[in-house]
């Protein structure tokens, strides 16, 4: 993966969680930043990534939208279902890179979801055995290695693929179709 397909997941993912409550405007004005830093260049991308911390609460609900969309990267809204799902992978993904560890990762989503997110009912259940580990025949490892697969499942089996426009041409290919002789 190149350097800006990596900056243009990583902003999906940070819009997905800002989506989801998970993280804060701040941390996707950052993303925005990387983006740019990594050759992502829009107007909409350089408005966001000129927020201020204390701006970015405030602006990103009208510069997030139009900077994700010439990218060719989906916009969530909060509550949105697939939105949910999006978080739940950038989260996974989180965790794969060892940004987080399998029981918070399980944590988190129990917290944000509880069982009712069909696609991270199995990671709830997985947090629920960590809390009964004491009582049965389990250990961490091997709840942990059975949460590790279950994100790499989750990561493997994208409903939504980041598929960036080139930064250079943001109409991208739905632009006018060539003429024909």
């Amino acid at each position: 993966m190149n350097p800006t397909e990596a900056a243009a997941i990583a902003l999906q993912d940070r819009a997905a969680l800002w989506s989801a409550g998970e993280i804060r405007a701040p941390d996707v004005v950052a993303a925005a930043c990387d983006a740019l830093v990594a050759g992502l260049d829009t107007p909409g991308l350089r408005m966001l990534a000129a927020r201020t911390r204390s701006e970015a609460d405030y602006d990103i609900h009208d510069l997030l939208p139009p900077a994700l969309a010439e990218l060719g990267l989906t916009f969530y809204a909060p509550g949105d279902e697939a939105g949910r799902g999006a978080a739940a992978r950038a989260l996974a993904r989180r965790m794969l890179a060892g940004e987080l560890t399998p029981r918070e990762f399980t944590f988190r989503l129990h917290r944000r979801y509880g069982h009712g997110l069909p696609l991270t009912e199995r990671l709830a259940l997985l947090d629920d055995e960590y809390d009964i580990l004491e009582y049965g025949d389990r250990t961490v490892e091997q709840v942990d290695a059975e949460v590790t697969a279950e994100a790499r499942r989750l990561v493997s089996n994208l409903a939504d693929p980041v598929d960036p426009v080139d930064p250079v041409d943001p109409v991208g290919p739905v632009g006018p179709a060539p003429a024909r002789d």
